[in-house]
């Protein structure tokens, strides 16, 4: 595979506030000991170790220990400190770090150098995965450099093509989420290519019975509306020509996107066009899993964690 492009070099101002802030929240906090699986490249160990340096994991290297030591080497990395547990291969390395999770060991996992599939295979295996009676979901947050507030879009990572139930539970995970990052009542806008109901989008069906759930309660936490597009999800302006009277439209701390194809795409435009920063966080398991790209920069790999240990402090987890 082709290594991923460089991405423009996002401005001090907008995502480094917001995420410097994440991690000094953490400070006091004791580290999770957290699984990395297959961590067999110099940036996944470099993830790993900054995380650590800033005080937020202590991790168990999971995976062949003739690759992680030369990789560690070549990219002049010290790990003497760390734990090497072994496994043969990535699959095995991903097994071995979600049974690591189920035994008391570690308290959130981390990706590696291997597929997302491999490792969440895994992770959603029926008799030894992570499983909770949640759907697993993915996050993001963004940090946006014209936006005015942190947004999280759901799911750009997981589900590919959730069902309206699957939707229910990713809006949730995603409130839950918010709360925890201190967002009160957070604003949910559910995303179509319109802001109207009508049968020739489906999407725009699922996201009306997502109000409804949200009025009956089966939804909790944060204001739910939609469909509502891009534009007018995002920007006060948009949503005032539209006549659209909402208090989540212009306003949206929340996107949730239709499907993972719409998410994917928009997550990256913000990043690459926009010099957006964007960290990730799988919900819905029983620890948080970070799951990190080639592409990601330092601080975020380092804010991915912070959410994390976050989320894990949140459920009295297992730390150091």
């Amino acid at each position: 595979m082709d290594a991923p492009s460089p991405r423009p070099p996002a401005p001090v101002q907008a995502g480094h506030a917001l995420f410097r802030g994440l991690v000094a929240r953490c400070a006091g906090i004791a580290p999770l000991v957290t699984a990395v699986a297959h961590p067999c490249d110099a940036l996944s160990l470099a993830g790993a170790l900054d995380a650590a340096s800033a005080g937020l994991i202590v991790p168990i290297l999971v995976g062949p220990e003739a690759k992680i030591r030369p990789a560690a080497e070549s990219a002049g990395l010290d790990i003497s400190a760390c734990r090497i547990e072994p496994a043969p291969h990535s699959h095995a390395a991903a097994a071995r770090s979600v049974a690591l999770v189920r035994a008391g060991e570690a308290a959130m996992l981390m990706k590696g150098a291997l597929h997302t599939d491999e490792l969440m295979h895994e992770v959603v295996a029926d008799d030894t995965g992570l499983r909770t009676a949640r759907r697993i979901s993915h996050a993001f947050l963004i940090d946006v450099r014209h936006y005015p507030r942190p947004l999280l879009i759901t799911d750009a990572a997981i589900n590919v093509r959730p069902t309206l139930e699957d939707k229910q539970d990713i809006v949730q995970n995603a409130i839950d989420l918010a709360l925890v990052l201190g967002i009160k009542t957070p604003r949910v806008a559910v995303l179509s290519a319109v802001e109207t109901v009508t049968a020739r989008l489906p999407s725009t069906i699922e996201a009306a019975a997502l109000c409804k759930m949200a009025d009956r309660r089966q939804i909790t936490g944060g204001l739910v509306d939609g469909p509502l597009a891009f534009d007018n999800a995002v920007s006060p302006a948009a949503a005032e020509e539209k006549g659209i009277v909402s208090s989540v439209a212009g306003r949206a701390d929340i996107l949730v996107v239709p499907d993972l194809e719409a998410g994917n795409m928009l997550v990256k435009q913000l990043t690459f066009l926009s010099g957006a920063e964007a960290a990730g966080i799988v919900l819905g398991a029983r620890v948080p899993i970070v799951l990190t790209s080639r592409a990601d920069s330092p601080i975020e790999r380092v804010a991915s964690c912070a959410i994390g240990v976050l989320l894990a402090q949140a459920r009295a987890p297992i730390v150091a």
